[in-house]
């Protein structure tokens, strides 16, 4: 598909399906849209009354146009004008791209209006919208797609745009890889894989790559991460890309993803109704964190960015460490296991120990980590939690820009008390209640002094039901915040 921008006027446009952006309470027509309604016979007029169209946020509605340059008229209602947002922009954009590939339309033409007076984010924004919503995935279908591809999409009067654009497709190709890689079950996708794909992306783009094998982490003494690895068939990787600017870099930053690329609990096993079926999904932070990587590498900012994936299965077997065994951390911390199904946190300690020894300026962790932080805040928001005041204002920005929505939450540092341990410095799991606030208190005893933020993903990172520009399935959550987060 061709994704341009382009001066054309929608009085002018020819194509097969224009799709127009209408505000609430602007289905009055007036200026350019009255003037097309009157080139189309009032055509327009009559579609917004026929539907009761009203503009609202996420309303859409179509006809079909005789004896015009198009054929297919479709409407995207973007809510209020005060309240309009470049996340209005997105979801019209993709509502748009929908509604023209459901009727057969390989032309498109899509007129939404600038928000904010900036032209640039505005065309980056529709265009993320159109991207991801036309996004499939049909690796594992044996009957080819028969529905009608969109062959170009022009965004009417937005000349000069073709940048903005460019940048949405570098960002949107890193959403698409974590998306793949998260939807793609645990025997496509393994530890040995998944450092594939980093090595390629490295290849690919101009990172440095550097995978240490389970000898090399035992050599740094990770034996939280090793204690998780020991049980897997499957040997561990350990994953780190580095992307360096070409000048001097304005900060340096570290972006760790958890990489359980299957959890079946351990010995502490997943039961009935545990949804163990999805735990392909367990990676999302390393798909997240990959993404990221392709993303940045193509974008090419003043930054030098660390991408840390500790990349393991948790399984059974005779190796398989048990409830009550205590394992030693890199940092020279003692872990008591009281449950095995509480191993991404042992995972993420060893990465966060290596992450501060290389002196950068800020840590961002993401995880599915915990099922709590789903039921305290659903499946469409991630929980944050940071010590750190700027780096978590800088994420939450971030994560508004992108439109990926997350949460601050209390470091609740008395809940530790529950995890303390009386032959070890720490049990790996507190109390029942407040459990993803203990498990980012856990995460804490790794980090000494760089600025630090936990991002809990179990939620957002898979979509049941399609929803705005995200189909059912994985979402790629988390990319385009950790680029913002980056570029800002």
């Amino acid at each position: 598909m061709n994704l341009r921008a382009t001066e054309t006027s929608i009085l002018e446009w020819a194509g097969e399906g224009l799709a127009i952006g209408i505000f609430e309470g602007a289905t009055d027509l007036t200026g350019t849209l009255e003037i097309l309604d009157n080139k189309l016979s009032g055509a327009l007029k009559d579609l917004i009354t026929d539907t009761d169209f009203k503009g609202k946020s996420a309303s859409s509605a179509s006809t079909r146009i005789t004896g015009s340059p198009f054929r297919k008229l479709i409407l995207v209602g973007l809510g209020k004008a005060e309240t309009a947002t470049l996340e209005s922009l997105r979801r019209a954009g993709a509502t748009a791209a929908k509604l023209a590939k459901r009727n057969r339309c390989k032309t498109v033409g899509i007129y939404l209006p600038v928000v904010n007076d900036d032209a640039a984010a505005s065309a980056q924004a529709i265009a993320e919208g159109v991207e991801l919503a036309l996004y499939q995935d049909r690796r594992f279908k044996s009957e080819p797609d028969d529905s009608l591809p969109i062959e170009q999409i022009e965004l009417l009067e937005l000349a000069g745009q073709d940048d903005a654009i460019a940048k949405a497709h570098k960002i949107c190709s890193g959403v698409f890889l974590a998306r793949a890689l998260v939807a793609a079950p645990a025997n496509y996708v393994t530890p040995v894989t998944l450092a594939e794909t980093a090595s390629a992306i490295a290849s690919e783009f101009g990172l440095h790559s550097e995978i240490l094998e389970k000898e090399d982490c035992e050599k740094l003494g990770m034996g939280a991460f090793l204690g998780v690895a020991q049980a897997s068939d499957l040997p561990p990787k350990f994953i780190h890309l580095t992307y360096k600017p070409e000048g001097t870099a304005r900060k340096k930053v570290a972006i760790i993803g958890k990489g359980l690329t299957f959890d079946s609990g351990g010995l502490n096993i997943k039961g009935a109704g545990s949804g163990i079926e999805m735990m392909k999904t367990d990676m999302g932070g390393a798909g997240a964190t990959l993404g990221a990587a392709k993303a940045i590498a193509q974008l090419k900012p003043d930054v030098e960015v660390h991408f840390i994936i500790a990349a393991t299965e948790n399984m059974i077997s005779g190796h398989a460490i048990h409830p009550g065994d205590i394992l030693t951390a890199s940092n020279g911390k003692t872990i008591e296991i009281n449950n095995t199904d509480a191993e991404g946190r042992l995972t993420l300690a060893d990465a966060l120990v290596f992450a501060e020894t290389l002196e950068v300026d800020a840590i961002v962790d993401l995880a599915t980590l915990t099922g709590a932080c789903v039921i305290a805040l659903g499946d469409s928001i991630a929980g944050l939690w940071s010590p750190n005041d700027a780096v978590a204002d800088q994420l939450v920005s971030a994560s508004e820009q992108a439109g990926e929505k997350l949460w601050r939450m209390p470091m609740e540092e008395k809940y530790f008390e529950s995890m303390k341990s009386g032959i070890a410095d720490m049990k790996n799991t507190g109390a029942r209640a407040g459990g993803a606030i203990s498990a980012a208190i856990f995460l804490k005893q790794f980090v000494k002094e760089t600025p630090w933020a936990h991002l809990d993903i179990a939620g957002p990172v898979w979509a049941d039901k399609e929803n705005s520009y995200n189909g059912a399935g994985a979402t790629g959550y988390g990319v385009r915040t950790l680029v913002n987060w980056v570029m800002n």
